[in-house]
């Protein structure tokens, strides 16, 4: 019956009043199916805005002694078996003479301890004293990126002692084999900066008061190493927790 009725109210129509229902009709339609999007629209935003509110894990620390670090992780850079035994967590300014000293040091301390210890470098850039340290820490940590962990230690012992200009820094880090035209861009973005940044609270939160500063880790134990001890008197400590 309805079928019925529809059919001739339509007949009933003149062409140009058929023409507005239909017209009318299809508007219709058209607004539900954008009403209908739009609620869709507006569900998928909320779960996306749920998504990205969710609170991230912060990074674990290791606490004791009256010091605060975090952990080492796979995105730290270290340098000897990553199994060791002990961890020398470096806290270095590029730019610092007795870093210099401290840095060949830990090469010794590598060598004599073989399997035992390893050693993970954190920047500290003094900026007061070494103005071009912290472009030269970013710029460490764009080689890093772009040439992986080896890399990274190479272009950092090109670095310590040389005083290099800044403006070279590109030079450097071609002549290990690194694309100079993404190093350049990768440093002209300040990509690293903030990371940089955050190694010097963190050094500054864990007592850090120059540099070089030290901490030996071995297992829940932190030791801090103040200044640039030779391998004598790091060997002191590190003997007693290897007994």
């Amino acid at each position: 019956m309805e079928e019925q009725y529809n059919k001739k109210f339509l007949d009933a129509l003149s062409p140009r009043s058929a023409f507005k229902v239909g017209l009318l009709g299809g508007l219709g339609i058209m607004f539900a199916i954008g009403f209908f999007v739009m609620i869709g629209l507006v569900v998928s935003k909320g779960v996306g805005t749920k998504a990205s509110n969710e609170v991230v894990k912060p990074a674990e620390q290791i606490v004791n002694n009256g010091i605060t670090i975090k952990e080492v992780t796979e995105n730290d850079w270290i340098r000897g078996d990553e199994n060791a035994e002990i961890t020398i967590v470096e806290f270095s300014d590029i730019d610092c003479p007795f870093c210099t000293r401290f840095h060949d040091t830990t090469k010794q301390v590598l060598d004599k301890y073989d399997g035992q210890v390893n050693l993970v470098f954190r920047h500290f850039p003094l900026a007061q004293l070494h103005p071009e340290a912290h472009v030269k820490s970013e710029a460490a940590e764009c080689v890093g990126d772009l040439g992986g962990n080896d890399k990274f230690w190479e272009f950092l012992d090109k670095l310590f002692g040389t005083k290099t200009a800044t403006a070279d820094l590109g030079k450097v880090a071609g002549s290990i084999g690194i694309d100079v035209n993404k190093f350049q861009s990768c440093l002209d973005s300040g990509q690293f900066a903030e990371k940089v940044q955050d190694q010097i609270k963190e050094a500054v939160g864990a007592g850090a008061r120059g540099t070089p500063y030290s901490i030996i880790v071995a297992g829940d134990q932190l030791i801090p190493i103040n200044g640039a001890l030779p391998l004598e008197q790091v060997s002191i400590e590190l003997d007693k927790l290897l007994k």
